[in-house]
């Protein structure tokens, strides 16, 4: 599985591309518009993914901490980031 964000880092509302999404859970690739990849962990909730993104270095060297992120399908059908409690 790969979860692909078009910009540095990911935030809510923003939009996510994944692909094969007929993987099963666990290990995946996460990468990011910057050119920054990283492995990262996910399951799947109901009708949504979470996924957990470690701490990382964007390419213009700002820290990102980790975080989960619940990504949920919008009216467009195009899947989206919500913060996670």
């Amino acid at each position: 599985m790969r979860f692909t964000f078009p910009h540095s880092h990911a935030f809510p509302g923003g939009e996510v591309r994944i692909e094969d999404a007929e993987a099963t859970e666990g290990r995946c690739v996460v990468a990011f518009g910057d050119g920054v990849a990283m492995f990262g962990d996910w399951h799947p909730d109901r009708d949504a993914i979470v996924l957990d993104i470690p701490a990382y270095r964007a390419t213009r060297g700002t820290d990102v901490e980790a975080r989960r992120w619940r990504l949920v399908y919008d009216q467009q059908g195009r899947w989206r980031s919500k913060r996670c409690p």
